[in-house]
């Protein structure tokens, strides 16, 4: 169980990574974190007061023997105009393990104590400087492992998310203070309650938009996170050529010989900016012995847990029922079909491949000539991401906590919507609205559990 950590003392912590650099620097954040910093800090000649949001230039001493650690500079920033609304010290000192160490050491023998996970950013969140979305916007931006990821999470920092939640509540909010009005003043109600333009208010103001940022979870888990694509086909058809392609190396190897994959090989390469993990699976048929069928059993695994297929057709050979099978494995899922090898006398032509595989694009290349892979690279970016998402104007459900809130949400909207359609009393729909209206303010981190919190902020790193 996660310790509860108390809010009225000081902390402490490194705010930079561990290890060996130019500058490391030391957070210090509660109501001593000046006079912890005075007994540490020497100024020449020495400071009477510390103008906040200045850098001073001095030394870091221990206090018993006044003996130098290190020249720093120190800034102090008075609250509330800090990350964590308490006034904050942030001592630059050298970037070194054993300096980090030692004045750390020094700071909480002042008296503060280290800080825990992502105990901070709670601090901002607590002290209302942030609300819960912004916070977790913090630690996916720490932790986005794309160029798009970084937009989307800087735009939730800014408050995006947040805003469009405000909007959502807002409008229950009216909608609901209407339906109390009909339950507690029956008698003042000039006019019966018009449940077919509520229901209409309900679908198209709340419900559609939240259902239109679910279904955009999926591609903003691929940009925070990176996309899992499997490459799949018969034997010798040259998925392992065209993985070598795309990562431009010689990573697996290449043989005329049917088989030669026998397990999965996976590497990871960047396509303008998206993180990819690839994978080049064994060939699907019929296996040949015990260790063949262990490598076709683990590639039908990754198959199931891929985000996106590129399913390889030799085209100098005739469909057959393997191709066929395989299609039929696939063809639930987000991919495409690359129809390979058209530098030798094509036999199947890429509108017989659309017809008898419907659902699919179809790419021609040739990995031997290096033909079309550009083409290839370009259209797997416009299915995984511009096809899925316009992120420029699509709100995103930043992580699976906001997804579930967001389900729970239209699920009550729904059961609402329903009521009054079937003209229930107002005292049900007011009781749906309400249990949408706190799923949504859980979002943000209104009336929510310390163990939710300590599960969230559990996940940053000591120093944010």
């Amino acid at each position: 169980m996660i310790e509860k950590l108390p809010l009225d003392d000081t902390i402490c912590a490194l705010a930079t990574p561990v290890g060996e650099g130019g500058i490391g620097i030391i957070k210090i954040s509660g109501p001593d974190a000046l006079a912890i910093a005075r007994k540490l800090f020497r100024h020449t000649p020495p400071l009477e007061h510390f103008i906040s949001h200045h850098l001073y230039y001095g030394t870091i001493v221990d206090p018993k023997t006044e003996a130098v650690l290190d020249e720093v500079l120190l800034s102090f920033m008075k609250a509330p105009r800090t990350y964590t609304r308490e006034d904050v010290v942030e001592i630059n000192c050298h970037g070194g393990p054993v300096v980090y160490r030692k004045i750390l050491e020094l700071v909480m023998k002042a008296g503060a104590r280290l800080a825990g996970p992502g105990e901070f950013t709670r601090r901002a969140f607590l002290n209302g400087r942030i609300d819960l979305t912004r916070a977790e916007a913090v630690i996916d931006l720490i932790k986005t492992r794309s160029e798009k990821g970084v937009e989307l999470a800087a735009r939730h920092l800014q408050g995006r998310f947040q805003q469009k939640i405000e909007e959502w509540r807002e409008k229950l909010t009216g909608i609901l203070a209407g339906l109390e009005a009909c339950i507690d003043f029956p008698e003042d109600m000039e006019e019966e309650l018009d449940a077919e333009e509520i229901s209409r208010a309900l679908t198209h103001d709340v419900i559609e938009p939240i259902q239109d940022t679910l279904s955009n979870y999926e591609s903003g888990r691929i940009l925070r996170e990176g996309l899992k694509m499997v490459i799949v086909g018969k034997p010798n058809v040259g998925k392992s050529s065209l993985l070598n392609a795309l990562l431009r190396e010689e990573r697996a190897i290449v043989s005329e010989i049917p088989g030669t994959t026998r397990d999965t090989v996976e590497e990871s390469f960047t396509l303008k900016g998206i993180p990819v993990h690839i994978i080049d699976t064994a060939g699907l048929r019929v296996p040949g012995d015990r260790v063949e069928a262990l490598g076709i059993t683990r590639a039908r695994n990754r198959l199931a847990e891929a985000d996106f297929v590129l399913f390889v057709i030799d085209a100098s050979t005739f469909l057959e029922k393997e191709d066929l099978k395989i299609y039929d494995e696939i063809k639930s899922k987000a991919g495409m079909i690359v129809l390979n090898k058209i530098d030798l006398p094509v036999v199947v032509s890429k509108n017989e491949v659309k017809n008898r595989m419907p659902g699919f694009p179809v790419i021609e290349i040739s990995v031997r000539e290096n033909k079309g892979l550009d083409n290839l690279e370009e259209q797997i970016f416009e299915q995984i991401i511009m096809a899925r998402i316009d992120c420029d104007r699509s709100m995103l459900a930043p992580n699976l906590r906001h997804k579930k809130c967001l389900e729970d949400a239209v699920g009550f909207l729904n059961t609402a919507v329903s009521l009054l359609n079937q003209k229930e009393s107002p005292e049900l729909i007011a009781f749906e609205l309400k249990q949408a209206l706190d799923s949504l303010s859980e979002i943000v981190g209104e009336n929510i559990g310390t163990d939710i919190l300590d599960r969230i902020f559990s996940e940053f790193c000591i120093g944010k």
